[in-house]
């Protein structure tokens, strides 16, 4: 079990992983780049210098857990590509405990976990963000049925009332939306939250999302988890995690665009770049929980076609009336979603921890 020793909040990440990082954040053309390993183009039988297979995934048990989840939305994972038989779990021989899964998720699974995160959980008042800390959030309702309603479906035009109007202006709907919203905390106290839940008992991750990652990861029970949103424009700053209960895992789930992830080799002298598709996976474990980490570059124009008009999926066909949320269509065409999942800490939650993956 890997222990943490001397490491700080306040440290900063070694040269050769600044220069890296400040490298790859420059680049303007990713494919085929001798530097990026891209899950999606190894070839189990001519894998580059340090990869290796570690283990892999039973399909038919995931098949399993992915109908489980979507029983009830609008779409079966049936109606997916046949997966993989075995699905490949890469690791890296100078990242100990980093396991790489291209493609884990199928397309129905992607677009039934972003239609729950974001028109159900997002419109949970129990589920904070980070626009919760300066503004006094209110949420949609549907009339009919007195239930929750999704942002998306909500008038536009509708404000947020600041906390404070001197530092902030009131804040509409569509500007939430669009350029405001940036991430979702989804159960477990944590260094975002913890100033919210100061005296409260913090809610609980969503359990048919926790059931469907422990089938994927049965090592791992989720605890707590934050859904961060980028844009193309955006990246994420190098950092670690320093959390006093560090030997648990890490999952990263992508949606959207394309993103180059950087993680350091064991010895901080050096570091690997990912590319990660909608649909990949990476797993910190073991040494690689402690690894300096960050998003130097999100890639646009690189949403897949069959996402990039989420959340007007199928809703704008000929003949048929507009969708709920039809002036959204195209949002995700410029985004990268990140569902970011720590399992259950074995003592309490620390509240001075970094950032997730």
């Amino acid at each position: 079990m890997a222990q943490i020793k001397g490491l700080s909040a306040q440290d900063l990440p070694p040269g050769p992983i600044r220069d890296c990082y400040k490298e790859y954040s420059a680049i303007d053309e990713a494919d085929n780049h001798p530097g990026i390993i891209d899950l999606r183009q190894l070839d189990p039988d001519q894998l580059p210098h340090g990869v290796t297979i570690a283990q892999h995934l039973s399909s038919q048990e995931l098949r399993l857990a992915f109908d489980d989840f979507i029983r009830g939305g609008h779409a079966s994972a049936e109606e997916d590509a046949p997966m993989t038989e075995n699905i490949p779990v890469y690791s890296h021989n100078s990242i100990s405990g980093l396991l790489m899964i291209p493609a884990l998720f199928p397309t129905t699974v992607q677009t039934e976990l972003l239609s729950r995160l974001f028109h159900r959980d997002l419109s949970s008042p129990e589920y904070q963000t980070n626009v919760h800390l300066h503004y006094d959030v209110t949420y949609p309702e549907d009339e009919e049925n007195h239930a929750p309603k999704s942002f998306f479906g909500d008038d536009p035009t509708r404000t947020f009332q600041p906390k404070d109007p001197r530092l902030h202006e009131p804040l509409d709907v569509q500007s939430f939306l669009e350029k405001r919203l940036r991430w979702i905390a989804l159960g477990g106290e944590h260094d975002r939250t913890a100033s919210m839940v100061s005296g409260k008992s913090p809610p609980v991750i969503p359990q048919d999302i926790a059931k469907l990652l422990s089938a994927a990861f049965p090592e791992t029970s989720p605890h707590a988890a934050i859904v961060d949103i980028h844009s193309t424009r955006d990246t994420q700053s190098i950092h670690r995690e320093v959390t006093k209960d560090g030997e648990s895992g890490l999952i990263s789930v992508s949606f959207g665009c394309d993103g180059l992830f950087l993680a350091s080799h064991d010895d901080g002298n050096g570091c690997k770049i990912l590319r990660l598709r909608s649909g990949d996976t990476v797993y910190m474990n073991g040494a690689s929980r402690f690894a300096w980490h960050g998003v130097p570059k999100i890639l646009p124009s690189t949403c897949p076609a069959w996402l990039s008009n989420w959340p007007s999926l199928g809703e704008n066909l000929p003949g048929m009336p507009p969708g709920p949320y039809q002036m959204w269509e195209g949002w995700m065409s410029g985004k990268r979603i990140t569902l970011n999942v720590q399992q259950t800490p074995t003592t309490h939650a620390s509240k001075d921890s970094a950032e997730y993956i």
